[in-house]
């Protein structure tokens, strides 16, 4: 057989993985269970460190399944749901949690603490807006940034990096810290048609400012220099 490749696939319960041939034939597939949180007031949390396990072990089973050995393997493919990742400066898990655990480091796409924040950005008018169908969800991360700054500010300072769940696989996979244009685009109000990002919009409000910077330390979504591969396996 030619060379294969992969597809992974994270949704809210599970992280999926898929073997295809260069026709796009499904040869194998598994999946393996992510755990998830749930609180008061809409809140919906999952840790990174069980997500990364997760696909590696729905990863490993499909290609056994397959029976091809690794290097047949051309090209992996991510994409997982519109949830906030957060890490420090060596990419250690940041708690999101009012509880405090480390391990609940991602802030999930169907959270909907940040409806206060989203509400203010909404009425805020920005020109960014125009790109989001003419409002903001609480699902993306602008929302969810501002939320985190203001009621847990010491997580907000600990963390080095904002990631959507997608470009923090490809960091875990290829220790690249350059974001998909989707992502920033779709999620983060990235004006990819102008290569910019609004700084008016982080601005304003002006808790959002540190947010944008933290995002967009590799200069997303432009290929930074590759971080040092930080996790094996």
């Amino acid at each position: 057989m030619d060379q294969a490749f992969i597809g992974i696939d994270v949704g809210t319960g599970s992280a999926r993985a898929g073997v295809f041939d260069a026709g796009g034939a499904l040869l194998a597939s598994a999946k393996h269970p992510i755990r998830l949180w749930h609180g008061p007031g809409g809140v919906a949390e999952q840790s990174a460190e069980d997500i990364w396990a997760a696909v590696c072990t729905a990863t490993r089973a499909a290609l056994a399944a397959a029976g091809l050995p690794s290097d047949r393997i051309a090209g992996i493919g991510v994409d997982a749901t519109c949830s906030l990742v957060v890490v420090d400066a060596a990419f250690q898990p940041v708690s999101v949690s009012a509880t405090g655990e480390a391990a609940r480091n991602i802030i999930v796409w169907m959270d909907h603490r940040a409806t206060a924040e989203t509400r203010e950005i909404n009425q805020s008018g920005a020109p960014v807006l125009e790109y989001v169908g003419g409002s903001i969800s609480p699902e993306m991360q602008s929302p969810k940034l501002l939320w985190l700054k203001r009621h847990l500010p010491e997580s907000f300072k600990r963390a080095a990096h904002f990631f959507d769940l997608s470009d923090y696989l490809t960091a875990r996979a290829t220790g690249s810290l350059a974001r998909s244009t989707c992502t920033v685009t779709c999620k983060w109000t990235y004006l990819a048609h102008e290569q910019r990002w609004d700084g008016d919009f982080f601005s304003a409000p002006s808790a959002c400012r540190n947010s944008r910077k933290k995002a967009t330390a590799a200069s997303a979504p432009r290929l930074s220099n590759p971080a040092r591969p930080w996790v094996t396996g």
